[in-house]
């Protein structure tokens, strides 16, 4: 728990080729991953809406006791309003390629959000930093390392990305431990400032490289 491919060129001459500027319904836009992933076998991580806004704005209220020792902004309730322009500010950030957030849920509740995914270009122009939340009824059931699983492999199949970073507490042993199973390795512990009422002072910096290819190298 932390603070959240280019399409195919086509022949322009082909009967049916997308025309310049246009893509094929379903394919990233360049410099930008999926709309959507499919991490494990009855779990859907979506591109963030405005349409999704009232049951975010649920999720997050019902799990507020959860998210506040980790997440600053889980400090008080955020209003329907305030979601819905979170949710229109995202959009632009998608698009724009500086921010790109997903938000999970269950096939067999697929208008129900379970969780939030994102990567944040904050950290540089050739790393992607991932932050995620789970709610706290979903909990230990690999939830949360499938959908990383999936977000870190489409953040490491951009083009200039090298590296994804997740950054955690060190109380957070959870994220920790999902980090861990992802083959994150840790880098460095730094001071941070106390922003949530869960966190020490400290900061731990996990990182996940692109393998360079090789004559063998399995993707």
């Amino acid at each position: 728990m932390d603070h959240v491919m280019p399409p195919p060129r086509g022949d322009a001459s082909a009967p049916g080729a997308p025309s310049a500027g246009r893509r094929t319904p379903g394919t990233p836009a360049p410099g930008r991953p999926p709309e959507l992933l499919r991490p494990a076998e009855g779990i859907t991580l979506r591109r963030r809406s405005p349409a999704q806004a009232t049951a975010l704005n649920a999720a997050v209220r019902a799990n507020l006791e959860h998210l506040r020792p980790w997440m600053e902004w889980a400090a008080e309730a955020p209003t329907p309003a305030r979601t819905v322009a979170l949710a229109v500010a995202g959009v632009a950030a998608w698009d724009a390629g500086t921010d790109f957030i997903y938000l999970a849920a269950l096939d067999a509740e697929p208008d129900r959000v379970i969780g939030s995914f994102g990567l944040h270009r904050r950290i540089g122009p050739d790393a992607l930093e991932i932050g995620y939340w789970v709610s706290a009824e979903h909990g230990r059931r690999g939830i949360a390392t499938a959908a990383a699983r999936s977000v870190t492999a489409a953040a490491l199949a951009l083009p200039g990305i090298r590296r994804v970073e997740l950054h955690c507490d060190p109380a957070n042993t959870a994220s920790g431990a999902v980090a861990r199973r992802l083959g994150f390795r840790l880098d460095r512990v730094v001071d941070a400032p106390v922003r949530a009422p869960g966190e020490t002072g400290r900061k731990q910096v996990w990182i996940r490289e692109r393998r360079p290819p090789g004559p063998c190298a399995v993707w």
